[in-house]
C-alpha cells in the first residue's frame, strides 16, 4: 500500500517536472524570436507617423486605498509613448478612505486625458472585478488596457500592446511582461522576483510557443473592447478574475498572445503575512475557475482550454498532492519503519527532481538580462527548501477555505494587497524630481487641514 502511494506521488511530481522541462524549452525558443516579430510590426506601421490610424486606448486603473503608490503610477501614464488624443486614463477610485481620490482628481484637473471615477457603495468597494466593470462603462477606447495601482509601465508598453492587437486580428488579448521593482528589498521579494521571471518565461512564453495558450494576468494586458462587451465584462464572483476572463476569451475562438517587449514594473509584498493573504486569494481564485469550467470544458468552443484546465488541476491539486504524500511518507518513515521496498530509488528520484527544479529556474533566469547571478543561484536553492514548502502549506489552506465557501455558500471577499512606500530606484526618483511635477503631497496636506 505504501509503495503504491509512493509510486503515485513520484509519478505526479515527475509528470509536472517533465511538462515544465518542455515549457522552459519553449520559453527559451520564444525569447529568441519575439523581438524580430515586433520589429517587423514597427516597420510596417511606422508607428509614430500614422497617428490617424492608431486605435483609441482606454487604460483602467482600479484603486482602493492606494495613496502610497497611485501618484507614481499616474506619472508613468503621463510618460507613455502614445498620442494623448488617442488615449484616456481612467482611475477607478473604488470606495477609498484615504487620499487616493484627492491625488487622482488633482491630475485629472491638469490633464484632459486623465479621468477619475469615484465608485461608491453599494456598487463600489466590492473588489477589483466590480471596479473594472464600472470603469468599462465609461471607457471609450477600442482597446482596454488594465494596470494595477502599483504599476509603472515603461514608455513603450502601451504602444507595444496596442501594436500587437492591431497586427493580429486573431488575438483577442495580449499580455506583456512584468518585473518586480522592489526585488532587492529582502529575501521574500527576491523569491517573488525569481518566481515571477520563471512563471513568465516558463508558463506564459512556453505555453504560447507550444500551444498558443497564455493566461491574462491581473495587470499589463490589453483586450479588445468588442470582446469585453460580448462577454459582459469581468466575473465579479471570481477572485482570480484574470484567469476566468482568459477562458472566456478562448471560448470565443480568439487566442491570447504574449509580447515581452511591453514591460511594466510592479511592487510585490515585502512581508510574509501580506504575501500569504495575496497568494491565498490567487489560489482560491484559480480553484474557483477549475470548479467552474473543468467539467464543462466540452461545451467550450476552443478545446485547447482543456490543456490549461489540466495544468491548473495539476498545479493546485495533483502535483501538490503528490508532494504532500511523498513528504508525509518520508517524515513518517523517520520514526516508523514503513518497510518501503523502493526507498532508495525514491530518494534518488527526489534528489534528481530537486536538481531538475533548480536547472529549470536557472534557465528561466538566464533569459532575463542580469538575473543569472551567483546570488540568485543561492536564492534558488533556498527557494526549494523554504518558499516552495510554504506554498505547499498555502495550497492546503486555500483548498480548505474554498471547500468551506462551497459547502456553506459563503460570499467571496476581496483582499487588497498592502502597498509599501519604498520601492523606487534612485534613478527613478531623480527622474521624477527633474520633471518638476506638482507637489501633490503638499496639496493633499492642505486639503486634509481644511
Amino acid at each position: 500500500m505504501i509503495d503504491n502511494l509512493l509510486y503515485v506521488s513520484i509519478f505526479l511530481i515527475w509528470a509536472m517536472l517533465f511538462y515544465h522541462m518542455m515549457l522552459i524549452q519553449g520559453g527559451y525558443y520564444f525569447s529568441l524570436r519575439y523581438q524580430k516579430q515586433m520589429n517587423r510590426w514597427l516597420e510596417r506601421n511606422q508607428w509614430l507617423e500614422r497617428i490617424r490610424d492608431l486605435p483609441t486606448v482606454s487604460i483602467l486603473i482600479p484603486a482602493h486605498n492606494e495613496e502610497v503608490v497611485i501618484e507614481k503610477t499616474i506619472q508613468s501614464m503621463l510618460e507613455l509613448n502614445y498620442p494623448k488624443q488617442k488615449l484616456e486614463v481612467i482611475i477607478i477610485n473604488d470606495n477609498s478612505s484615504d487620499a487616493t481620490g484627492i491625488i487622482a482628481d488633482s491630475y485629472a484637473r491638469k490633464y484632459s486625458f486623465v479621468h477619475v471615477l469615484h465608485n461608491q457603495p453599494p456598487v463600489g468597494g466590492k473588489g477589483k472585478s466590480g471596479a473594472l466593470n464600472a470603469g468599462l462603462k465609461i471607457a471609450t477606447g477600442e482597446y482596454i488596457i488594465v494596470y494595477d495601482a502599483d504599476n509603472t509601465p515603461e514608455p513603450n508598453a502601451v504602444r507595444n500592446l496596442a501594436l500587437t492587437l492591431q497586427n493580429d486580428p486573431k488575438a483577442g488579448a495580449v499580455v506583456g511582461k512584468f518585473r518586480v521593482i522592489n526585488a532587492e528589498k529582502n529575501l521574500l521579494t527576491r523569491f517573488i522576483n525569481i518566481e515571477t521571471i520563471t512563471f513568465q518565461w516558463l508558463a506564459q512564453a512556453g505555453r504560447w510557443f507550444w500551444f498558443k495558450l497564455t493566461t491574462i494576468p491581473g495587470t499589463n494586458f490589453a483586450i479588445r473592447r468588442s470582446i469585453l462587451d460580448k462577454l459582459g465584462g469581468w466575473d465579479e464572483k471570481a477572485l482570480s478574475e484574470d484567469t476566468e476572463l482568459s477562458i472566456r476569451v478562448y471560448h470565443l475562438n480568439y487566442y491570447i498572445r504574449m509580447n515581452p517587449s511591453a514591460i511594466t514594473w510592479e511592487q510585490e509584498p515585502e512581508l510574509w503575512r501580506v504575501w500569504w493573504k495575496q497568494r491565498t486569494r490567487w489560489a482560491r481564485g484559480n480553484m474557483y475557475v477549475i470548479g467552474k469550467y473543468l467539467f464543462k470544458f466540452h461545451k467550450l468552443n476552443n478545446k485547447k482550454i482543456f490543456i490549461d484546465l489540466m495544468y491548473f488541476l495539476f498545479t493546485y491539486f495533483l502535483f501538490f498532492a503528490g508532494i504532500l504524500i511523498s513528504h508525509t511518507i518520508f517524515i513518517t518513515n523517520l520514526f516508523v519503519d514503513l518497510e518501503i521496498s523502493i526507498g532508495h530509488v525514491s530518494v534518488v528520484l527526489l534528489i534528481t527532481g530537486f536538481l531538475l527544479f533548480v536547472t529549470e529556474v536557472l534557465l528561466a533566469l538566464s533569459i532575463e538580462e542580469k538575473q543569472l547571478t551567483p546570488r540568485n543561484a543561492v536564492v534558488v536553492l533556498l527557494m526549494y527548501f523554504m518558499y516552495s514548502q510554504i506554498w505547499l502549506t498555502l495550497i492546503v489552506y486555500a483548498a480548505c477555505l474554498e471547500m468551506k465557501r462551497v459547502v456553506f455558500r459563503q460570499e467571496v471577499k476581496w483582499y487588497k494587497t498592502q502597498r509599501f512606500q519604498e520601492g523606487a530606484t534612485r534613478k527613478q526618483v531623480q527622474n521624477y524630481q527633474d520633471k518638476q511635477v506638482v507637489p501633490i503631497r503638499k496639496y493633499v496636506e492642505r486639503r486634509v487641514v481644511k
